[in-house]
């Protein structure tokens, strides 16, 4: 596909002005996010620029309206902040609103992935390419499902919010109007059993209308990063509490099962063990994994020694 000038420009300014190339990971490798393995669709492979979070890389996803609010955009911030400053890892979609607000909240303390709807070669918006450096120069990452040249189709920006969504714990809605990209998150995040956390506001502004709908759907309120951060069990643990594992029978039999057998073992052994669902089994290894109590190979699980 030959490109424009624009878009050759544009071409360069990301692998000579960024000083980005380009790299991949296939599903099957181990620097896969581990998180976003665990969704129906997973991409294949990942393209990138930067340096890509560890698998084990815990993340929250940020996401909301292009048409922000001043109270919204510094209400995104200052969470994606104190999130970032905590040692998590932020997601959104360096779309233009509360996307960009997210990812410059993270970049205050810490780091942010962005998650594009098209090939690397573009920054789409264009006018998020500084935002894009700057992720790329505090130890972020761009990534896409996308290779180079593809353009973004409407389509794609739908299917890009699963990898949002997928690559985090949870995912916080900060002002989402009754019919917004953001609400498919919202319903992707929910189809992953991943937690939804949704900050209200007023009753009048449109801005909120989705957000309330989701609240009262079940999500959960949040007005602070520390609402979060407890929701999860995240938050720092006072000297002598013991660890989230120590009391979640979940996880006390999965453990059991798993220092009992002696050899590795599916989820399918697992359950037969344990005699708990599949999923709630799949869930509670996301955990352990991430936390580093277990470790996988060939889908397969045990203690870390």
């Amino acid at each position: 596909m030959k490109r424009t000038g624009f878009e050759q420009f544009l071409y360069y300014f990301i692998i000579i002005v960024m000083n980005a190339p380009i790299k991949n990971v296939a599903l099957n490798e181990e620097n896969y996010p581990l998180l976003l393995k665990e969704i129906a669709d997973p991409p294949a492979a990942l393209h990138y620029m930067g340096e890509l979070p560890r698998p084990e890389t815990k993340m929250i996803a940020i996401v909301g309206t292009r048409k922000l609010t001043p109270e919204g955009k510094i209400i995104a911030k200052q969470i994606a902040k104190d999130l970032a400053e905590s040692g998590l890892t932020i997601v959104s979609g360096l779309a233009l609103g509360i996307d960009a607000a997210a990812h410059e909240g993270a970049l205050m303390s810490g780091r942010t992935v962005a998650v594009l709807a098209n090939g690397l070669d573009k920054i789409y918006p264009p006018s998020n390419e500084n935002l894009a450096k700057e992720i790329i120069e505090k130890g972020g990452a761009i990534i896409s499902e996308y290779p180079a040249g593809t353009p973004a189709y409407p389509s794609q920006f739908l299917a890009r919010n699963r990898i949002i969504s997928g690559l985090a714990l949870a995912t916080v809605i900060v002002e989402m109007p009754r019919r917004s990209g953001a609400s498919v998150t919202a319903k992707q995040a929910l189809e992953q059993d991943r937690e939804i956390f949704v900050v209200p506001g007023s009753i009048r502004h449109a801005n909120y209308q989705g957000s309330h709908m989701l609240i009262r759907n079940g999500a959960r309120l949040v007005t602070s990063a520390q609402d979060i951060l407890e929701d999860l069990d995240l938050a720092p643990e006072a000297e002598g509490t013991a660890p989230r594992h120590s009391n979640d029978p979940t996880a006390e039999n999965i453990l059991n099962a798993l220092q009992n057998a002696g050899a590795p073992l599916d989820i399918d052994n697992i359950s037969e063990i344990t005699k708990l669902e599949p999923q709630a089994i799949s869930r509670e290894l996301t955990y352990l994994l991430i936390d580093g109590i277990i470790t996988e190979k060939n889908n397969k699980f045990f203690l870390k020694k």
